[in-house]
């Protein structure tokens, strides 16, 4: 357990800089903060922060992972394109592979990732990179 008298170190994002949120509309995150956080709990690593388009969640879903449907049951309003959304890094790489990789807001894009895919390949996608 942590010693909550130590400061916590803030989270870092792929570029090494302070982890930025990614959505509030619609809520995301593993704990629902609105950020690409993750901890050991999070055995997904829901750590990229993505933009959605109409050909990734199609694949999302023909992959089994349905992220277009509304889920009220769960308070999940469903995506449609252009939404911000912290995906798996594993199923980020995996539409990466199949050639449906959504884009990434690096900036917003938890360095864990990094665990399950290639920053050259994130960097591919990315929408702040100038």
């Amino acid at each position: 357990m942590r010693d909550m008298s130590e400061p916590q170190r803030p989270a870092r994002n792929v570029l090494g800089g302070t982890l930025q949120i990614c959505s509030t509309r619609p809520m995301t995150g593993f704990f629902r903060d609105g950020c690409c956080n993750t901890g050991p709990q999070d055995r997904g690593s829901h750590t990229v922060c993505v933009v959605t388009t109409e050909e990734f969640l199609a694949y999302s879903k023909r992959a089994g992972n349905d992220l277009s449907t509304p889920m009220p049951e769960y308070g999940f309003p469903g995506l449609t394109p252009g939404d911000s959304w912290c995906l798996c890094a594993p199923r980020w790489q995996q539409a990466f592979e199949a050639g449906a990789a959504p884009k990434v807001v690096l900036a917003a894009t938890h360095e864990g990732a990094l665990e399950h895919t290639a920053l050259a390949d994130l960097k591919k996608f990315a929408v702040d990179l100038m």
